[in-house]
C-alpha cells in the first residue's frame, strides 16, 4: 500500500473536481479525501495500491471535462495499514 498527497492546478475549483475526484477514486479502490484549497487549487490524499494510484493521477492530471488543470505534484509514501474506509469531501 502506498499513500499520495496531491496538489492539483489551474481551473480546478467550481467546475466538479472534487466531485470527479471522489467518483475515481471509488471506482478504483482508493481512500482517502479531497479539499478546496484557499488559493484555488485542490488537494488530496489518497491510499491504495500502487497501480490503482497511477492511474488515479493519471484521471486527476486530465480532471473533469470544464476543468483546465494545468499541474499536478504527488508526494508517495509507503503505508502499512490504512487510515481510511472511503473516499470523502474535506472542507
Amino acid at each position: 500500500m502506498k499513500r499520495l498527497h496531491i496538489i492539483v492546478e489551474g481551473k480546478v475549483q467550481g467546475v466538479g473536481f472534487r466531485q470527479f475526484t471522489v467518483k475515481q477514486a471509488a471506482e478504483l479502490g482508493i481512500t482517502g479525501w479531497v479539499r478546496n484549497l484557499p488559493d484555488g487549487r485542490v488537494e488530496a490524499l489518497a491510499e491504495g495500491i500502487p497501480g490503482a494510484l497511477a492511474a488515479f493521477l493519471r484521471l486527476l492530471e486530465r480532471g473533469p471535462r470544464l476543468a483546465r488543470v494545468e499541474k499536478v505534484t504527488s508526494a508517495s509514501s509507503d503505508l502499512t495499514q490504512s487510515e481510511f474506509i472511503s473516499f470523502e469531501f474535506r472542507r
